[in-house]
């Protein structure tokens, strides 16, 4: 169950930060302080996201590993 969560919280991140970024756009004077929050909440948005992607990573190297391991005794 964990990973699912997980799974969403990626793509919820990522799907946040878009919205965030199309918020900037859309602005013809960004208010700082609105401004500030948003790029507070992009960057701990951002983190987070990353610090999944590297769990990924990981998750596909040793699946990569097993594989090698599975086929070198073959």
């Amino acid at each position: 169950m964990a990973k699912k969560k997980e799974k969403a919280d990626l793509s919820k991140n990522l799907s946040r930060l878009s919205e965030i970024a199309e918020w900037f756009e859309s602005q013809k004077e960004v208010d700082v302080e609105e401004g500030l929050k948003k790029i507070k909440e992009a960057a701990e948005l951002t983190k987070k996201s990353g610090q999944r992607l590297k769990e990924i990573e990981n998750e596909f190297e040793e699946i990569k590993a097993d594989i090698e391991r599975e086929l070198g005794e073959k």
